[in-house]
């Protein structure tokens, strides 16, 4: 029978002096002041506050955010990944300013990308997931309702990314999140087209009762076909 000074005993005491320490509340608190200030600082972007090709002046958003520059540098750090903002030689950080050719290429492969995700949905979710996903549907109609403009679509982005995560592919998950960031600001540009809201409404009532029957073919056509008709509401706005 072993002691406790074995070999076995030595490599764990060996592989456990290199393991990273556990976060503390300081950390957490820290990581979660970061993430908050990005959401804000897309909300920013999406409305106009921060205007595309435009200088993100650090000093005056940390005073409007009431933050001190560390975190909002780490938020912009975000966005800089996310592509909605680059960092340029110079000038610093700008707000990212992408021309129609670049989104109509983004949205035809994102087309695919969530077609792809909606037939991997209806096949393979969980009916858990799907209730989850239906269950956002019906906030996103009572911010319709609302007319809460900001609200709904979040609630939008929630349910396309909770689709696209209920077929389980996780390359695909990771690939749809970093082409939809660099989207966010034009998906929000196609929501505002007031003439059209209702048309999104009702695709996403087709898209819930396609994923609710598991129609795998349905759900991957009309989940690419709203992808479509976003580069129809953008191209409008734009021309």
């Amino acid at each position: 029978m072993t002691t406790g000074t074995g070999p076995l005993v030595q490599v764990e005491d060996e592989l456990r002096d290199h393991l990273p320490e556990p976060p503390n509340d300081n950390d957490l608190a820290s990581r979660l002041l970061v993430s908050q200030v990005a959401s804000k600082l897309r909300d920013m972007i999406i409305q106009d506050q921060l205007k595309p090709g435009t200088r993100i002046r650090e000093r005056q958003l940390s005073e409007r955010l009431n933050v001190s520059r560390t975190p909002l540098r780490e938020a912009i750090r975000i966005l800089v990944s996310e592509r909605l903002v680059h960092s340029l030689p110079n000038r610093g950080a700008v707000v990212a300013s992408p021309d129609m050719q670049e989104v109509r290429q983004l949205l035809e492969v994102l087309g695919t990308l969530e077609a792809l995700g909606g037939q991997l949905a209806a096949e393979f979710a969980t009916d858990e997931r799907i209730e989850e996903v239906l269950a956002l549907h019906h906030e996103m109609l009572s911010a319709f309702y609302r007319k809460d403009k900001l609200a709904y679509f979040k609630l939008n982005q929630a349910i396309h990314k909770s689709i696209v995560a209920a077929g389980g592919n996780g390359v695909l998950v990771d690939t749809h999140a970093q082409l939809n960031a660099r989207l966010y600001r034009i998906r929000y540009i196609s929501n505002q087209r007031n003439d059209r809201w209702h048309e999104a409404v009702e695709q996403h009532e087709q898209i819930a009762d396609a994923l609710k029957a598991r129609d795998a073919a349905r759900l991957a056509a009309l989940m690419r076909d709203h992808i479509s008709h976003t580069w129809v509401k953008v191209n409008s706005v734009e021309t």
